[in-house]
């Protein structure tokens, strides 16, 4: 019996016109989806009537589970890893499978599809040729370190963060960074209201304390 297939899947991430017609090809074909939220996602899948087992598969389990999704594979079966939006393994859950998985010789096919960096970094008129995502910072211990060691770097940096804590950010960066550096907010990337709010980090904190902020967030800072 042959091994079978990982397939990382990007799913939208706002806009559901967003999924590639391949990738909604290879979800009707998979023997098993694994998916960070069931819930959220069996929104998505009924959106393309899409009918497959489907189970969770995230940061709190994704220990336990990793042997047997493995073992499935090997035994022949195709299994298709999707996140709550974007491409799994970038800032959610995907790394270890996707490891454990190529340690043993599975081939794994990561389809291209949405994430919302790359529209953000772009969307920022800084520099696109050279950049470092940061992800999301800690949210205690090494936080200020992380920055202050980003301080000198000449690339564009990138990161996500929650709009509960865009403003304190915005903050510890303008003490990292300086209050002048350039900055770009960009947030509900593809969504209804989608925006993208340029200036300083001064003035983006001064917009946003005035603003309060909803939706997923990516913010982008010019480097040196």
């Amino acid at each position: 019996m042959s091994t079978g297939i990982l397939y990382i899947v990007p799913t939208p991430i706002g806009n559901l016109d967003d999924m590639t017609y391949r990738a909604v090809e290879v979800l009707k074909s998979v023997d098993l989806i694994l998916a960070e939220d069931t819930r959220t996602s069996s929104v998505l899948l009924k959106h393309y009537n899409i009918s497959k087992p489907l189970q969770s598969h995230h940061k709190f389990n994704e220990h336990q589970k990793v042997e047997l999704v493995k073992n499935r594979i090997m035994a022949g079966e195709n299994v298709a890893l999707i996140s709550d939006a974007g491409t799994p393994g970038i800032s959610d859950p995907g790394f270890l499978l996707v490891r454990t998985c190529v340690a043993e010789g599975i081939q794994v096919q990561t389809l291209p599809g949405a994430t919302a960096l790359i529209p953000a970094l772009v969307d920022s008129g800084f520099p696109c040729d050279k950049f470092c995502f940061e992800g999301f910072l800690p949210q205690k211990k090494g936080r200020q370190s992380l920055l202050a060691s980003l301080a000198q770097e000449h690339r564009t940096m990138i990161f996500y963060e929650s709009p509960f804590r865009l403003v304190k950010t915005l903050t510890q960066m303008s003490e990292a960074f300086g209050t002048e550096r350039e900055c770009a907010v960009a947030r509900e990337i593809s969504k209804k209201f989608e925006q993208v709010v340029r200036g300083t980090l001064s003035d983006l904190i001064t917009h946003f304390t005035a603003n309060e902020p909803k939706g997923e967030i990516v913010i982008i800072v010019k480097g040196l």
